[in-house]
């Protein structure tokens, strides 16, 4: 086990619920909530806010060759919110078959390398444009899952996959924040105690798998390059960890940001 985590900050929790809860009230305006349950602790922490909201939810169900383990956490956390909200409602719609068909159709792959990584981003992307259809129908935003250290540290999610959404509830709060907030919103253990993951590989890679570090650690590393420290100050665990982080963080800035454009020069 590391070492290297982040001071913890001082939050309380049930505030920050109660106020999430009610921004997603109001910058949902007139509209319905969409969102895809993943049977991970970010999407079942921002359905259950979704929920609090009062807003109707509808919770999607989006298999894709999936795990049984994920989706059985994923129905059984959304049983859990039907039971305790009388505003969320389901769909289950499997894409395996559709995410078959598209692979078929692609050019020769440059390399397996190439291959895996297209394949796990179709993924992604196949979900985000059923998200985005399904909004449409029903008059409704997407939900995004999105924590701080993911989605604006390393910039871990697919770039118009799971990184397309029109609200990002958590987008302030760690990793080790969403488990906290996850815990006094009574979570199932099942999906507190499960290994984070993004639900895309077919191998079962862990999130911690693919990064090569803990989100401790990551949360870290994150505090320590916003202060200023960087790869030279630092040895042995501490200097991997940084430089693991500052590789993903300053690789996948172009997530983060807007596309460049270019600007006429007219006078």
């Amino acid at each position: 086990m590391t070492t290297l985590k982040m001071p913890s900050r001082d939050l309380d929790y049930e505030k920050v619920a109660q106020d999430l809860s009610q921004w997603i009230w109001k910058k949902t305006l007139d509209k319905w909530i969409v969102m895809w349950i993943s049977g991970g602790v970010d999407s079942a922490v921002v359905s259950t806010l979704s929920a609090m909201s009062w807003k109707a939810l509808t919770a999607l169900e989006l298999p894709i060759h999936q795990r049984n383990d994920e989706v059985d956490r994923a129905s059984e956390h959304i049983d859990w919110l039907m039971e305790n909200f009388s505003n969320v409602t389901r769909q289950i719609l499997d894409l395996s078959q559709i995410y078959d068909a598209m692979k078929d159709l692609q050019h020769p792959w440059n390399s397996p390398e190439s291959e895996y990584l297209s394949d796990v981003n179709l993924r992604s992307r196949l979900r985000a444009t059923q998200l985005y259809t399904t909004a449409n129908r029903i008059d409704a935003m997407v939900m995004g899952t999105g924590n701080k250290v993911e989605d604006y540290g390393i910039g871990f999610f697919t770039k118009f996959g799971d990184g397309a959404v029109d609200l990002s509830p958590i987008w302030e709060l760690y990793k080790s924040e969403v488990y906290n907030l996850g815990k006094m919103l009574w979570i199932s253990p099942d999906i507190l105690w499960a290994r984070p993951t993004d639900g895309l590989h077919p191998d079962g890679a862990t999130d911690e798998d693919q990064i090569g570090c803990t989100y401790d650690e990551l949360e870290w590393a994150m505090i320590q390059y916003d202060a200023g420290k960087r790869l030279w100050d630092f040895k042995g665990r501490s200097h991997e960890v940084m430089d693991i982080y500052t590789g993903r963080h300053e690789g996948n800035a172009h997530k983060m940001q807007m596309p460049p454009v270019f600007s006429l020069d007219i006078r």
